[in-house]
């Protein structure tokens, strides 16, 4: 109601003038990184159009600048788009925002509603990241951003308290009110070893909240961080820089139910399992890390990272597998990276 559609189908000029504006700002002396395309499906008045032009603006933009990054926001399945070579990726709502946050606080992402069938189902958590992730090609899936929160969605500290709410009916004050920062913690975790590229909405990290659209666009809480947070999300990205398959290597879920999940992040030279234990018991569990290339009996994992509650403990902790097994018992509100070189196997 606010926004004008432009009428690109009637307009040459119209058409050419964005196209040039797309190849200018990539090319020298800006050479912008890339274009970030806003409800990128809605150009144009029909689906052809709306190709078409994609792809006239994908070929001028690369012509310039062989490395620009086109990504679009988008919700529902790109494969058109991605198939096609019109967009390199998209924010990743799909394949990351929206499982992380129904399995964590069985909110909707714009905090509008709970929904219990759906928190804690770490059974499903992996049905749902599998069907969508089927739908981008591998280098759209490393690149797609991974976010927890941005401008158009509640903060995820806020979706912690698991209460619907907008300012419309709710205040400000109400937002942060019953957060859980050990939720957050988990969120992170998974963020920073999940297949994609994590974007870390500004504030997120210093422990702002807000409802959605415009209550998520507070300012920075200058002398208000929560130095705690900040801390914890630079040892969660060193974690990801140091470790090579958290970056680029293959993913394999291993086990998830009520209020759990583990998976497997490797490559040919290492092997990372996530564990994270969202709920508020102690569990057994008997992880099959052999599904991701562990040795059978006597490998030794090192925990590198535990986070439990709000204490986080890097040093090294040694467990060995048993007939294919990693058992342990996992803390309440707690995230375990195991490490596994297969160099030294």
């Amino acid at each position: 109601k606010t926004l004008p559609k432009l009428n690109y189908e009637n307009s040459r000029a119209l058409e050419e003038y964005v196209l040039k504006t797309g190849a200018k700002w990539v090319s020298a002396p800006y050479d912008c990184d890339g274009w970030r395309l806003d409800v990128a499906a809605d150009l144009g008045h029909s689906r052809e159009y709306n190709h078409s032009f994609w792809r006239k603006f994908h070929d001028r933009v690369r012509e310039v600048n062989s490395d620009a990054f086109i990504f679009a926001e988008h919700y529902g399945s790109p494969e058109s788009w991605l198939s096609a070579g019109e967009w390199d990726s998209v924010m990743n709502y799909d394949a990351f925002m929206e499982p992380v946050t129904w399995f964590l606080t069985g909110m909707e992402k714009h905090s509008d509603r709970f929904d219990g069938g759906k928190f804690f189902d770490g059974k499903l958590f992996f049905d749902t990241m599998s069907k969508n992730m089927s739908r981008l090609p591998r280098p759209a899936l490393d690149s797609a951003l991974n976010q927890l929160s941005n401008h158009d969605h509640s903060r995820f500290l806020t979706r912690t308290t698991r209460l619907a709410g907008r300012l419309d009916y709710r205040s400000g004050e109400e937002a942060s009110e019953g957060v859980d920062k050990s939720i957050m913690r988990l969120a992170v975790l998974i963020q920073m070893t999940w297949i994609g590229s994590p974007g870390v909405y500004y504030g997120d990290e210093a422990g702002l909240v807000g409802w959605t659209d415009p209550d998520n666009r507070r300012t920075y809480p200058w002398g208000r961080e929560d130095e705690s947070l900040i801390e914890y999300h630079r040892e969660a990205i060193a974690l990801r820089k140091k470790i090579s398959c958290l970056k680029c290597g293959s993913l394999k879920p291993l086990d998830g139910g009520n209020g759990y999940i583990a998976y497997a992040r490797f490559d040919k030279e290492d092997c990372a399992v996530v564990v994270i234990n969202a709920a508020e018991e102690e569990i057994l569990l008997d992880v099959p890390v052999w599904e991701a290339g562990v040795a059978w009996d006597g490998a030794e994992m090192s925990r590198v990272f535990f986070s439990c509650g709000e204490e986080l403990i890097l040093e090294r902790e040694a467990f060995k597998t048993e007939c294919g097994r990693l058992s342990f018992a996992a803390k309440p509100k707690s995230a375990s990276v195991f490490y596994y070189s297969f160099k030294k196997a």
